[in-house]
């Protein structure tokens, strides 16, 4: 009975973070990580700065959306199957929600003052990436080694756009930190993470994942809603780094099939820019919009069918994760890997989030604010949200 209770306080207590989560991060994935790492690195310490890295190097790695993948393994990591479930729903629901509210006519997101707040929380994600760039930075690149790492990585993101850009620079960080950081190797890993999976159900994920690509596309054509679940769960299977990486994918299923206007594609995309959490919950707006269905049950499909196939590949890899790190050779691809997760989020912090946010010298000083408030004073992200949101209003015309 004292642990069941405590498996429902633990349940409970991801369920309240996230949805704070949810209702606070803005700045789009990359920004996310950095939420992610003040709020359970370094506030609640549910665990290290390298573990964490590794998570979100595989999460990176995956097909997917990386900072919900992220979200649902700390879910599943502390409290199970449940947290992991209360992790995504609470992360998602609040923007989700929004979305389809403005897909149904609300105009929550018009009028100047909401532009120059929604201005000062693009603002805000310069300093949360910022800061966990300089924080992932002291731990992951002690040496001249992996900062050379993390250099290229930078480099390679900003010269190779896309997804393309980002695995690449994973996969020369690792294959660098395979051939030049093995004195760093230890005997195990500092930290070893336990999540609830089996290796049977490891194997059971990815059998489904691989079936739902091949089976949905034979399927499609029967149903309307099994036409939507086919295109949004192909768009989110096929997908490296998620965010902004899944527009062109979205676009060809739903505009370039005639199924949603160009306009009212791209007034969405704006609209998902502007809200909190993670900008994989544009396909409720998609849903809503999507001819011969109701639109929340076509919201409901969308967002299920593009969530579900990155939580499937990660489900499945979990299993083996931890043994894999346990391998002296694998610590030291992890350890160059890790490094190169640096370079990606320091090539993140100018392209997108510094060039669409700093566009002038009152945005850099906001910007320096915020970094200084959470790097020096130690202000919870929140409040730092709050702070350069009403930041935002003093924005000059």
């Amino acid at each position: 009975m004292a642990e069941e209770n405590n498996l429902r306080m633990r349940v409970s207590e991801v369920f309240r973070v996230f949805l704070w989560l949810g209702l606070t991060s803005f700045g789009g994935p990359v920004a996310h990580l950095g939420y992610f790492r003040a709020e359970f690195v370094e506030r609640r310490r549910w665990l290290s700065e390298a573990a964490y890295a590794d998570l979100v190097a595989l999460c990176q790695f995956l097909p997917g959306p990386a900072s919900s993948q992220v979200g649902f393994a700390l879910g599943l990591m502390r409290a199970g199957p449940w947290g992991a479930a209360m992790a995504w729903l609470a992360f998602t629901l609040p923007s989700a929600i929004v979305l389809v509210l403005f897909a149904f006519g609300a105009t929550v997101l018009d009028g100047p003052i909401v532009s120059r707040i929604i201005h000062g929380l693009k603002i805000v994600a310069v300093a949360i990436v910022a800061h966990a760039v300089w924080g992932m930075a002291r731990n992951l690149c002690p040496d001249k080694t992996r900062t050379g790492i993390a250099l290229l990585a930078v480099f390679t993101v900003l010269l190779v756009s896309g997804p393309l850009g980002q695995v690449g620079a994973i996969v020369f960080g690792g294959l660098a930190g395979f051939l030049l950081c093995r004195e760093a190797v230890t005997a195990t890993p500092s930290e070893t993470l336990h999540f609830a999976v089996s290796r049977s159900v490891g194997v059971i994920a990815l059998g489904l994942f691989a079936g739902l690509l091949i089976g949905l596309p034979l399927l499609a054509g029967s149903a309307v809603w099994l036409d939507i679940a086919d295109a949004f769960y192909r768009s989110g299977a096929l997908v490296f780094g998620g965010g902004h990486v899944v527009l062109p994918l979205l676009q060809a299923e739903v505009v370039e099939s005639g199924w949603i206007t160009p306009d009212a594609f791209l007034t969405g995309y704006g609209a998902a820019q502007a809200v909190p959490g993670p900008l994989f919950t544009f396909a409720a707006y998609l849903g809503v919009l999507l001819p011969g269905i109701n639109g929340l049950v076509g919201a409901l499909v969308a967002l299920l069918a593009i969530f579900i196939p990155g939580f499937l590949l990660l489900v499945g890899v979990l299993p083996f994760w931890n043994r894999f790190r346990q391998w002296g050779s694998a610590q030291a691809l992890m350890r160059g890997a890790n490094a190169a997760v640096v370079g990606i989020l320091g090539a993140a912090l100018y392209q997108p989030v510094w060039t669409s946010a700093i566009i002038g010298p009152y945005e850099f000083a906001l910007a320096l604010s915020g970094f200084l408030l959470l790097s020096v004073w130690k202000l919870p992200a929140w409040a730092v949200v709050i702070v350069m949101a009403l930041g935002g209003l003093l924005i000059p015309v």
